[in-house]
């Protein structure tokens, strides 16, 4: 009887074993669905076009593939702060198409509506651009490979108080990043013995800034600090800034670098030279893994110059793979989430890493200069503060 039960038993493990290569075989063929939720049209249409670009770019050189499976990359447009919009086109990418990640998130309210249905589907979900700090608490599925608003605040705020800059007015957009923005502006500031002298908060859609700007020239502070969504608001400040003279009347501006990024720069034009913001990415960072990924991105994309939302697309991807490089292909949210964590690499940006607490990045912030570099502008980096973790968690 035992050699026959001997044989039985090999017989049913080699089955087995047969049906797991199977399985396997078969989940290597299946794609890879990576669903991202960006704002492809409207008044922020290029925070889309520029995140899409570096997934794509990611993928392009990973020859369309991770950890063995092709990636199909499905882009939902939200156009733009539409948290409803949002949260249906999450909740199709989940439901419908059975993406295994959800990423992208272009603004804040998209991230905020969206964090519900990875929680309940178990999905991660990686924030490529939106700002607020507490977009990471709403849910344990969802981490962060772009900046928050606090995390470049807090340096150029420490910047303008050790360069003299005493009295300063706070404009910020009202919604969830400009308050961040805002509350840590003026947290740090003070703290170094600097005054605000004023704040107001404008609203996120269309503002008319020449009330504002009038009654900062009224004033007359050292400086006003800025923040708003970059595009067409943020040309449309520099414009009214240099019509009413505020430069000449000797105020300065300090901004994160949202107000020079590299889509609009040619924009604002010879108005942004001078200007000094803090962001974690230039154009022209120096390091051989920028100079690949700035050849890259003009190679594909000749029409565009790459700029940090670019880079975080590109890093989100870089993120899945290397996550599933640790999980041997397994992307089930529990799995993927305890993988990421603490996961550090070094992005065109400088060297990276996801805090294992917070699951938001950890990352250098540079200050720049916008100045003519060969006859372009650029946002030229002369002073960096290093592995800055998001100070506006608890």
């Amino acid at each position: 009887m035992q050699p026959r039960t001997s044989i039985a038993w090999v017989t049913a493990a080699l089955a087995a074993s047969a049906l797991s290569l199977a399985a396997h075989s078969a989940r290597a063929a299946d794609p890879l669905k990576v669903g991202l939720v960006l704002p492809m049209s409207g008044p922020f249409a290029s925070y889309g076009k520029q995140i899409e670009h570096g997934a794509r770019l990611y993928l392009q050189q990973s020859g369309g593939t991770i950890a063995g499976r092709p990636v199909e990359l499905i882009v939902k447009d939200d156009t733009g702060v539409a948290p409803e919009i949002s949260k249906r086109a999450a909740q199709e990418l989940v439901v419908k198409d059975k993406v295994d990640v959800l990423g992208g998130f272009g603004l804040t309210p998209s991230a905020f509506a969206a964090a519900p249905i990875a929680t309940e589907a178990k999905k991660p979900m990686i924030v490529m651009n939106a700002a607020a700090s507490a977009i990471t608490t709403k849910s344990n599925y969802v981490l962060r490979v772009s900046h928050t608003l606090p995390q470049l605040t807090a340096p150029i705020a420490d910047w303008a108080v050790k360069n003299g800059i005493r009295k300063v007015y706070t404009l910020v957009a009202d919604f969830g990043p400009g308050h961040d923005a805002e509350t840590q502006f003026k947290k740090t500031f003070t703290a170094g013995g600097g005054e605000i002298v004023g704040e107001v908060r404008t609203p996120v859609k269309n503002p008319d800034f020449a009330p504002f700007l009038q009654k900062i020239k009224d004033i007359k502070p050292d400086a006003v600090f800025l923040f708003v969504p970059p595009g067409e608001q943020t040309v449309a400040f520099m414009k009214g800034f240099v019509e009413r003279d505020l430069a000449k009347a000797g105020i300065r501006i300090v901004a994160t670098g949202d107000l020079t990024e590299e889509d609009i720069l040619d924009a604002v034009g010879d108005n942004a030279l001078g200007l000094i913001t803090s962001l974690q990415y230039s154009e022209v960072h120096n390091s051989p893994e920028n100079a690949a990924y700035t050849r890259a991105y003009s190679a594909a994309y000749p029409k565009d110059r790459p700029n940090y939302m670019s880079v975080s697309g590109f890093d989100g991807m870089q993120l899945i793979a290397r996550t599933l490089e640790k999980t041997g292909g397994d992307v089930t949210g529990d799995k993927f989430m305890a993988a990421a964590r603490g996961m550090s690499w070094t992005s065109p940006r400088g060297s990276i890493a996801i805090d294992p607490d917070t699951r938001d990045i950890v990352q250098t912030i540079y200050i720049r200069k916008v100045e003519r570099v060969d006859g372009k502008l650029q946002n030229v980096e002369f002073d960096a503060v290093a592995n800055v973790r998001d100070p506006g968690k608890p």
